[in-house]
């Protein structure tokens, strides 16, 4: 059974919500984060670690304010379209087969809990560099257990109600440091912050956001999107798993 989870934290971000915030890109550069957050650990091979330069000024503030012997890794930054279509269509294909009988629209508003498609007026939010995945790390660079005794799938709402100790604390030392730092969450997922893009105007009732889609040199991520294509051929379906 799926736990339960305060719905009184946090705000939702529909789609039609995200699409109603007018973007007013303010032309701030995609940076190489771990010049800007030196103590923050890379945690897969495959990210591409760039994100807009207040925010990796951002993740540096929050990264010291981990307590050791944890630290703060990066599990996603800036992701290119494809990247984001592949992840969508892996989704899909997953919930195709976890949830044969639900129509089209019922598998959409499954997956897109999960993952932004890429067809919208807002663009998914770590295509515009505002976004970050982020994982509390142990003093050897293993992920930090948030979740116990549910799955990480079945507790990814922020505030699931009854995970255990430690785990929940450790989950809002995570959560403090992120949004001490000027983030705000993804009430959905307790890995996702974000800001100056649209799911941060909608959390936090600003009028407008100022990063919009962004690209980068693909020479400059070829390698790890290289990476990405083969991790996702090894990936369980989240559903079923």
């Amino acid at each position: 059974m799926r736990p339960s989870w305060d719905r009184s934290k946090g705000r939702p971000e529909p789609i039609r919500a995200l699409n109603r915030i007018p973007e007013l890109e303010c032309g701030e550069a995609l940076v190489d984060i771990r010049d800007f957050a030196p103590a923050l650990k890379i945690a897969r091979p495959h990210v591409i670690p760039y994100v807009r330069e207040t925010v990796a000024k951002m993740v540096h503030k929050a990264s010291l304010a981990i307590p050791k012997p944890f630290s703060l890794g990066l599990v996603e930054g800036w992701r290119p379209m494809a990247r984001q279509q592949r992840i969508y269509d892996f989704m899909y294909e997953s919930a195709v087969e976890a949830f044969p009988h639900r129509d089209h629209a019922a598998l959409r508003r499954t997956i897109c809990r999960w993952i932004a498609p890429t067809d919208q007026k807002a663009p998914p939010g770590h295509c515009t560099g505002a976004a970050v995945d982020v994982w509390l790390l142990d003093e050897a660079g293993q992920e930090v257990d948030v979740w116990s005794p549910y799955s990480r799938h079945q507790a990814a709402a922020t505030f699931t109600l009854g995970i255990g100790e430690p785990h929940s604390s450790n989950r809002m030392m995570l959560y403090e440091a992120m949004v001490g730092a000027g983030f705000s969450n993804c009430r959905d997922e307790w890995w996702h912050y974000s800001f100056g893009d649209a799911g941060w105007a909608v959390r936090t009732e600003q009028s407008s956001c100022f990063y919009g889609l962004v690209r980068l040199d693909e020479d400059l991520y070829q390698h790890e999107e290289l990476l990405s294509i083969e991790a996702m051929k090894e990936r369980k379906n989240p559903f079923l798993s």
